[in-house]
């Protein structure tokens, strides 16, 4: 965003406010989605995210250099905060289908899961992460920024950023074969026949006959 702009949004103009949506809002939604994994969730948190966003203009000096990096670390935190304030619905949250799974999970991971049930599986993976695991992957493996923009977006430092992504990568692919493993069980119980126990009954019954 140029330097006109940031200018025009801290002196409250409300145009530039809308160029600023439109130019990230839909990089924010995506981002939204993919930490929370509910649709709904995450139209709020773009709302809030903007409107903090507008309530945080006159921070837009010259040492943010990054406006979509900023943008992102007010959508972290608003995320945080609706998580915190949503526990419980949560209940009922899990009634609800999951959302459709997004084939860009994890790089290495999803490339070869070409059916819906391991893209689930995958889906259930990624709600089982700690939080700032999902946050460092939905933003650099699924948001596309770098290390440098993620660290401004989760005010860390860098090196703290290839950590965290490097540890929640791994746990991301432990995870998934845990619940491929999981299903692949289940699989297994459902497919054992159900004859084998009336069987025994039918001899058991047979021989009391004679």
């Amino acid at each position: 965003m140029e330097r006109e702009l940031n200018e025009r949004l801290r002196a409250g103009d409300r145009d530039a406010f809308g160029e600023l949506f439109d130019a990230y809002g839909r990089a924010v939604h995506a981002y939204a989605v993919r930490l929370t994994g509910d649709w709904a969730v995450a139209e709020d948190v773009v709302s809030l995210t903007f409107l903090e966003a507008w309530k945080r203009r006159g921070k837009l000096r010259g040492e943010v250099c990054d406006e979509r990096a900023w943008l992102f670390g007010v959508a972290t935190n608003v995320a945080r905060n609706t998580a915190r304030s949503a526990r419980r619905h949560r209940a009922a949250m899990a009634r609800l289908p999951p959302p459709e799974p997004l084939p860009d999970v994890s790089d290495g991971v999803v490339r070869h899961l070409h059916d819906a049930a391991r893209l689930a599986a995958v889906a259930r993976a990624v709600r089982r992460l700690k939080r700032r695991d999902r946050e460092v992957l939905a933003l650099v493996v699924w948001s596309g920024l770098g290390y440098a923009e993620a660290s401004v977006a989760l005010g860390v430092p860098v090196g703290t950023v290839r950590s965290r992504l490097s540890r929640a990568r791994l746990k991301l692919r432990l995870l998934v074969d845990e619940e491929l493993g999981a299903e692949a069980a289940g699989r297994e119980r459902q497919a054992v026949p159900s004859g084998d126990l009336s069987g025994r009954d039918t001899r058991a019954g047979r021989e009391s006959v004679g």
